[in-house]
């Protein structure tokens, strides 16, 4: 059930037999020749393709994120920690003042981590409630499925080229890259992660077959799902 697809009194209806939230966490930053809402268009679809047969809310994607090392890419957007913690607790406390108790963030960027720290201070804070962050691209199952298919998978490359992150008239190289050096990247600013990566992608394949990559979208499906239904304690 989406919530851009409700009215205020449908929600108020749901609150009566249901009290859980899907939140998608995403992110806007550049992933090469891929939509720099990448991290968001996933997030947000996985949460609505997982929770709709069980008729369980899901918000509008929160579509930025903390991703300083991009933002010498134009169109990268990245909040401080702080800042977006702030948002994410204002986020909780709004849903939850309204009754809301059971909150499942289905994060799509790495950058968003430090939310299941805050996840754990919140639900101290508020007693009663439970908050659990799902990374849905590095859960168990969906981890394995795409090391199945191929084990060099990173940001920007195959693993998150699927036929809703394409953009049209956008080719992809036909040639794996090298994999970035991580202690370089991680030792640099923006400019420096720019001038190491080029295009953006970490590096492997930019693209495998469609087949492959729904039978891994199936798969992440079926596990968020399985993250909404529970147990939640």
């Amino acid at each position: 059930m989406k919530i851009a697809e409700m009215n205020w009194r449908q929600v108020e209806e749901y609150l009566g037999r249901d009290d859980r939230a899907v939140i998608p966490l995403g992110s806007t930053e550049q992933h090469a020749e891929l939509s720099l809402a990448t991290d968001s268009i996933l997030a947000e679809r996985v949460a609505a393709e997982a929770a709709a047969p069980l008729g369980v809310a899901v918000f509008p994607v929160f579509a930025y994120g903390i991703t300083p090392a991009f933002l010498a890419y134009p169109g990268s957007v990245s909040l401080r920690v702080s800042t977006y913690l702030a948002v994410l607790g204002d986020l909780l406390d709004s849903l939850r003042r309204q009754g809301f108790r059971r909150f499942l963030l289905c994060n799509g960027h790495g950058g968003n981590l430090p939310a299941g720290n805050f996840a754990g201070e919140w639900m101290a804070a508020n007693p009663g409630n439970v908050v659990r962050l799902h990374n849905w691209w590095m859960a168990p199952k969906t981890l394995a499925k795409v090391h199945d298919f191929d084990p060099v998978a990173s940001h920007a490359s195959w693993m998150e080229n699927f036929p809703w992150t394409r953009l049209a008239g956008v080719a992809q190289p036909a040639q794996p890259k090298p994999m970035v050096d991580f202690d370089r990247l991680r030792a640099g600013g923006p400019e420096a992660a720019r001038a190491l990566l080029g295009d953006g992608n970490f590096g492997g394949l930019y693209e495998r077959p469609d087949q492959e990559m729904l039978a891994i979208w199936a798969t992440a499906v079926e596990e968020t799902r399985a993250a909404i239904e529970g147990p939640w304690g």
